[in-house]
C-alpha cells in the first residue's frame, strides 16, 4: 500500500501525474530516515493509516537515499508527512504525532 520513492524524477512524476490525470487524488509522503527512532515508531502507524484511505496514495522517501527530494520540498526534520494535491503541497505534519497525522489524512483523503 505504501510505495517507496527513490529519486527526484520519480517524485515529480508522481506529483505531476496526480494533478494531470486525477487532480482529486492526494499523494501523501512520509519523509523518514533509518537512524530515526521516531520514524521507526511511526512506520507501522503510517502503513495502517494508508490501508484505511482509498482516496489517497501513500509513499515513503528515505531522506538519506533521496536527499534531492527532501531538499526540493524543504524537509528539515524527520519524520515529516506532506500531502500534495494538484501538484501543490496542501498539508504537512512534522514529528512523530499520530493524532495530527491521522487528522491531516482524514482532512485530505476520503475513507
Amino acid at each position: 500500500m505504501v510505495q517507496s520513492v527513490k529519486d527526484l524524477q520519480e517524485f515529480k512524476d508522481i506529483v505531476t501525474r496526480r494533478s494531470r490525470f486525477n487532480g482529486d487524488t492526494v499523494a501523501i509522503f512520509d519523509f523518514w530516515a533509518t537512524w530515526c527512532g521516531p520514524c521507526r515508531i511511526m512506520d507501522p502507524i503510517f502503513e495502517t493509516i494508508a490501508g484505511r484511505f482509498e482516496g489517497a496514495k501513500f509513499y515513503k522517501v528515505d531522506v538519506d537515499e533521496a536527499t534531492d527530494i527532501a531538499e526540493a520540498v524543504g524537509v528539515r526534520a524527520m519524520p515529516t508527512f506532506i500531502a500534495f494535491k494538484s501538484d501543490q503541497k496542501i498539508k504537512e505534519v512534522v514529528g512523530a504525532k499520530t493524532g495530527p497525522l491521522e487528522a491531516m489524512v482524514e482532512s485530505v483523503a476520503t475513507a
